[in-house]
């Protein structure tokens, strides 16, 4: 009788030890899961802190290249330039022109990339609905080329196309403004995509840039 007391007691403590072991690895795992919770939620808050002050800065550079001049940019008088619907020829004073008269249908500028020229009055047209327009001669390097074929094939309201008669070797326009830069790197570009991509000088900001000529 008193081996089967002992015995009882012996199983008892057993368990207890047991229960108190459990306890104790429930009050760790309590403890880890809390600490990690913690962790990631202080990982989360800081990493869209980053993000945000990034964005932030993004968007106060992006505003200060809007407003600040672009080195050796040509302006014209945009209350000067007509906007007149024609279906006969223009002469434009400038090549690439930056806005004038022009044909009723635009042509497609949503980040589409011609490698033959396209017709002068629908790209004017494009330009005022807000595109910009990149164009380079036979002097420009193709590796440049391909670059800001990239970069326009990225930007909605641009588009790109040769002009052989140009001066510069590549030239961006918008309606109204017009600057010749020495390659994709320059930073004038990511200034004059930044300022006159659907910028101030747009007459018609909002107005589609698909479903218009497709010059391909």
């Amino acid at each position: 009788m008193a081996a089967n007391r002992s015995s009882t007691a012996d199983r008892r403590a057993r368990i207890e030890q047991m229960r108190r072991a459990e306890q104790a690895r429930e009050r760790r795992n309590r403890v880890i899961t809390i600490s990690v919770s913690a962790l990631v939620v202080a990982g989360l808050v800081g990493f869209g802190g980053y993000v945000l002050n990034k964005e932030n800065k993004e968007q106060e550079q992006r505003q200060a290249a809007a407003k600040a001049p672009i080195t050796d940019e040509k302006s014209w008088d945009a209350k000067k330039l007509g906007r007149n619907h024609v279906t006969k020829p223009v002469t434009y004073p400038m090549k690439p022109p930056v806005g004038g008269d022009h044909d009723q249908v635009w042509l497609n500028c949503d980040r589409n990339v011609y490698k033959k020229p396209v017709p002068e009055r629908n790209a004017v047209h494009s330009l005022e609905h807000g595109a910009v327009w990149v164009t380079y001669n036979d002097k420009a390097p193709a590796g440049e080329v391909r670059k800001l074929e990239e970069k326009v094939g990225k930007t909605s309201y641009s588009f790109m196309s040769p002009v052989k008669e140009q001066a510069g070797a590549i030239m961006l326009s918008a309606w109204g403004k017009q600057v010749t830069v020495d390659g994709a790197d320059d930073p004038r570009v990511d200034a004059f995509f930044t300022k006159y991509v659907q910028g101030p000088q747009t007459p018609e900001p909002g107005a589609a840039c698909t479903n218009g000529l497709d010059a391909q």
